[in-house]
């Protein structure tokens, strides 16, 4: 799996928006560490939306989003989560990137974490 949550603190308002939305199922692979990239696949039904976390061992300094969907809204709820919403009644692609930076025991830097989506 991509991504895994492992909060800190959330804010009520990243908790209200999350709280029906599924995590998204990322198939791919993970970033091997901080100032690794890396490039995930999920599949979703037009429309509906899914939560992702972004979590690399250690912790975030920065992060956002690096690059808008075409066909959908990325939302950033707090450090390491992320709501997207496909556009309703579109099928087909569309991708997005996080940008996170952060630093662990074993390293440091930033990483791209790109997401190639279908909409079903």
């Amino acid at each position: 799996m991509l991504v895994a949550a492992t909060l800190c603190l959330v804010a009520a308002t990243a908790t209200a928006l999350a709280q029906n939305v599924p995590q998204c199922v990322v198939s791919g692979s993970p970033p091997a560490g901080w100032g690794f990239n890396s490039i995930g696949y999920i599949e979703i039904p037009s429309g509906s939306g899914c939560l992702l976390t972004v979590n690399i061992n250690g912790a975030i300094q920065t992060s956002g989003v690096s690059q808008n969907p075409a066909h959908g809204t990325l939302q950033q709820l707090d450090a390491s989560s992320f709501l997207y919403t496909s556009q309703a009644g579109y099928s087909g692609g569309d991708s997005f990137s996080i940008q996170a930076t952060g630093m662990s025991q074993t390293g440091s830097g930033s990483t791209v974490i790109t997401i190639n989506a279908t909409l079903q």
